[in-house]
Parts: C-alpha cells; sequence; structure tokens
C-alpha cells in the first residue's frame, strides 16, 4: 500500500490556493470606486463581509461611516465601520437588529450620496429581518426546515427573498437615489448574483407563486402567518425595471472558477494534468459521490494516451438531505460515499472542503480520503455505511483522523473538491 501523505500534502495545497485566490485582500483592491461629492456608507454582510470591509478601509482616503454583519467568529478589527456578529447558518436577533439597522443608515440619502455594499456567502441567514407579519422566531423556523429540506441553494433564497424586508433588492430600494456600488464574493453556483445573500442590492426574477411552490414541493410546514403572507403577495422583490435599480451596480470580484483554475495551476506545477468539471455542480452530496467515483475509475482503467497523473476539479455547492442523527455537512457525506463507491481502489485520493472553513454546522472545513481510508474505520469498529445512513461523515473522519480544519478563513467562494489519479 503506497504512502499517502505526498498526495494528501497535494491536495491541501489545492485546497489553500483556491481559498488565498478568493481572499479580500487579493480581490478588493482593484475595484475601489471613486469618493463621491457626498457621504460613503459601506453596508455588507456575508461570512466574509468583516474581512472585505476592513481591507476596503485600509484601501479608502475618505470620509467613512457603514455596518456590516458576519458570522460569529468571522470577525475583522476595522476603525470607522462596524462591525456586527451574528448566528449563521440559522438566523438570531444580532443579525435581525443589524439588518433593520443597516435599512435605517439608508435613509434620507441623495443622488451624491455612494452606498458600498460588501456582499459575500452566508449573508441570507445574516440578514435576517422578516417581511411585515412575520416573526423571527417563525422564519427561524421556516429556515431550519429549509436547511434540512434537501432543496438547493436557488430554491432556498427564492423563499428566503419572499419572507424577507430586506433581500431581493430592498436593500438598494432603501438607499435610493444613491449610487450603490455591491462588491461580491461569489459563494454561488453559475455566480449568479441574485442569488449570494439572496441578492439585497440586485434585481430578483423569482416571484412568490415560486415560492409558495417551494413550500409545496418539500412539504414544509409553516405558520400561518407565512402562509397569509406568501398568499397575499403584496410586497414582491424588485425586477430589473425597477427605477430603484437604476443606479445601481453589482461587481463579482471573486468566484468559484477563479479559484478552481488557481488550483489546477498547483496541480499542473506538481506534474498533474488537471480536468476542471465545473464550479455549479449541485444534487445530493452522496449521490454526486457516486458518480464521482465512476469518473475517477473510468480514469483509472483508461487514463490517457500519455499516462499523466490526473487531478479531477470540481466546485459548486451539493445538498444533504437529514434523516439520521448526525450533523450533515455536504463535502464530507461527498467524501465517505465516494469512499464507499471507489471500494479502496488503489492510487485514488481526494478532499473536499468549504471554502470558508465551515461544513454544514461543524466548525471543520472538510476532509480528505486515502485508499486505506475504509480500512482505517473498520480497524476502530466503524461502519462506513452505517456513518453515512446516520448524515454522520463529520465524526467518521474525525474518528480516522482525516479532517479539515482551518478555522474561519474570511472568504466563501463554496465548496472545492479534488480526485487525484495516478
Amino acid at each position: 500500500m503506497q504512502n499517502s501523505e505526498k498526495q494528501i500534502q497535494l491536495m491541501r495545497a489545492m485546497f489553500d490556493a483556491a481559498v488565498e485566490t478568493a481572499m479580500p485582500s487579493n480581490c478588493i483592491p482593484a475595484h475601489m470606486p471613486a469618493p463621491p461629492k457626498g457621504r460613503t456608507i459601506v453596508v455588507g454582510a456575508g461570512k466574509a463581509s468583516a474581512a472585505m470591509a476592513q481591507v476596503f478601509e485600509k484601501n479608502w482616503h475618505a470620509p467613512l461611516e457603514g455596518l456590516v454583519v458576519t458570522r460569529y467568529g468571522h470577525g475583522a478589527a476595522c476603525k470607522k465601520i462596524e462591525i456586527v456578529e451574528a448566528a449563521h447558518p440559522v438566523p438570531d436577533d444580532a443579525g435581525t437588529h443589524a439588518a433593520a439597522r443597516l435599512l435605517k443608515m439608508l435613509e434620507g440619502l441623495s443622488q451624491d450620496d455612494l452606498v458600498v455594499a460588501l456582499i459575500s456567502g452566508g449573508g441570507s441567514a445574516l440578514l435576517s429581518l422578516p417581511a411585515i407579519g412575520i416573526t423571527v422566531e417563525e422564519k427561524r423556523a421556516v429556515n431550519k426546515a429549509l436547511l434540512k429540506s434537501g432543496a438547493p441553494i436557488g430554491e432556498m433564497n427564492c423563499l428566503r427573498k419572499h419572507l424577507s424586508a430586506i433581500k431581493g433588492g430592498k436593500l438598494a430600494a432603501a438607499a435610493y437615489p444613491a449610487r450603490v456600488i455591491t462588491l461580491v464574493i461569489s459563494d454561488v453556483p453559475g455566480d449568479n448574483l441574485a442569488a449570494v445573500a439572496s441578492g439585497p442590492t440586485v434585481a430578483d426574477p423569482t416571484t412568490f407563486a415560486e415560492a409558495r411552490q417551494i413550500i409545496a414541493k418539500y412539504e414544509i410546514d409553516v405558520p400561518a402567518s407565512v402562509t397569509a403572507h406568501l398568499a397575499a403577495a403584496q410586497d414582491e422583490t424588485l425586477k430589473p425595471d425597477d427605477i430603484r435599480l437604476a443606479n445601481t451596480k453589482a461587481i463579482c470580484i471573486a468566484s468559484p472558477q477563479k479559484s478552481l483554475e488557481a488550483a489546477a495551476a498547483i496541480a499542473k506545477s506538481a506534474g498533474y494534468e488537471p480536468i476542471i468539471l465545473g464550479d455549479a455542480i449541485e444534487g445530493e452530496a452522496r449521490e454526486v459521490g457516486i458518480v464521482m467515483a465512476g469518473i475517477a475509475i473510468q480514469a483509472k482503467r483508461f487514463g490517457q494516451p500519455s499516462k499523466t497523473p490526473c487531478a479531477i476539479i470540481s466546485g459548486g455547492e451539493t445538498t444533504v438531505t437529514v434523516r439520521g442523527e448526525g450533523a450533515g455537512g455536504r463535502n464530507v457525506e461527498f467524501l465517505l460515499s465516494l469512499a464507499i463507491k471507489l471500494n479502496c481502489a488503489e492510487g485514488i485520493h481526494a478532499l473536499a472542503g468549504d471554502t470558508d472553513g465551515v461544513d454544514g454546522a461543524r466548525e471543520v472545513a472538510g476532509a480528505y480520503i486515502t485508499p486505506t481510508t475504509l480500512e482505517k474505520a473498520r480497524k476502530i469498529k466503524i461502519d462506513p455505511w452505517a456513518s453515512l445512513s446516520n448524515n454522520d461523515a463529520h465524526n467518521f473522519f474525525q474518528s480516522i483522523n482525516s479532517q479539515i480544519i482551518t478555522g474561519p478563513t474570511l472568504t466563501n467562494v463554496n465548496d472545492f473538491r479534488v480526485i487525484l489519479i495516478e
């Protein structure tokens, strides 16, 4: 059995490169706007928003004020921009109060004023201001049900927008007629900026009718107030022709694709032929694991004419329908499913992790597998299939010491996956 240390180090270097490319310090300075005649107010939300605010403040040489909300533990020191920390993925009161304050800050602005919105993944849960008639507790209950439903991020955000007083362009509406520049670190498949943090400053193509369909599709039990709000459909999100969006611009400054390309460069320099399958792969994590195992086995059996080892790289956001007692975690569930399907195949290694450093509800970025992963588990009486069935992949990888733990990375371009094939 081969020693896997070289492959583990390479996969970790690729993951680190993917994260580093998306760091605010590497992508904000090139997109700094010119100072306005009037006031400059910085607002923002997301797991990377505090780090984004810190870099923006450092590179801004004019008067400045603002407020951004980020996840607990993801803060960064600023002198002029207030940083508020709140809960993610299930909202709490801190996020609700911060969202209300953001709206209040934007009242009474003029055409001479500039609003800079710093938006990254995670902002949807952090900007948890319910629509009128819905309580925070009721919206929190719906969010919990969504997280367990297996709904893809696009459907989750559609429903979130239509239960919100700030998402779906409504933050930009509050700033009208001021100019609004939004800098986005994208964590969504296809870099749809209307989906990042539920698009608080951009137009939303989804409707109340679609939100009602999502409730029915996943049989989500919602409070009566939510049913009534969705049925009334009186506060639609902003559409592209809304006059309140006429003086706004959104720029994607970091994306999953750019991070995958950075990782591919590391693989190539190590003698592997990089193959980027895509940055928008979705679906149930365990099913994606089965498909990826089939691709890996095919590549191992037939390879390339040059016999060059390859690195299969992908990104996107899979989902986990939590039916067991485990904590879920889409990257680790993908990996455990992959390992089971590979069944100790020689010469195949893989790593999967969330670039924000948090996979699901655990402060763990992800994990890695080698040809000996299943053997290690069975030696300590852990059944891989039972762990997968129980959505308990986090404890599985913790038991065999194969976790990837980074702490908060202060950026977020979604999931990173690599399969090395010798």
